[in-house]
């Protein structure tokens, strides 16, 4: 897969994903317009709408009504090293959800493939080339 990069200008990057574009943007504090998110923003919202696809399928598969039911993903930043070192996702779930079901949803949402290759890396390779 192909996934073309754009610098658009200013602490801007275009990216394009199939038939679509994401701009991404740098907050004012870190030098950037703060006109769109940053890279990492989308990063952190990728775990979190990958986790709520899947519980979101979990609940179609089972005729399981999706009403009342959100999810949150608190991060916990390490101040000297900057990383996000741990990531609560909580499933807010309406007292309608059937109990039998709690500890599977949770199953689903860990099912996300983008925390999969969080927790098992891919290798990243960087270099560079010259057009002619």
């Amino acid at each position: 897969m192909d996934i073309p990069v754009i610098l658009v200008n200013g602490k801007k990057v275009d990216v394009t994903v199939g038939d679509f574009t994401i701009r991404t943007d740098q907050p004012p504090e870190d030098g950037g317009e703060g006109t769109a998110p940053s890279p990492f923003d989308f990063f952190l919202a990728s775990i979190a709408s990958c986790a709520g696809y899947y519980v979101y399928d979990f609940c179609l598969r089972r005729d399981i009504p999706t009403d009342g039911i959100s999810l949150v993903m608190k991060t916990e930043k390490n101040v000297e090293s900057k990383r996000h070192e741990e990531m609560h996702l909580e499933i807010r779930l309406p007292a309608s959800f059937p109990e039998k079901y709690e500890k599977a949803v949770i199953r689903a949402a860990a099912l996300c493939s983008v925390k999969k290759h969080i927790e098992k890396a891919p290798a990243f390779n960087t270099y560079t080339t010259r057009s002619a």
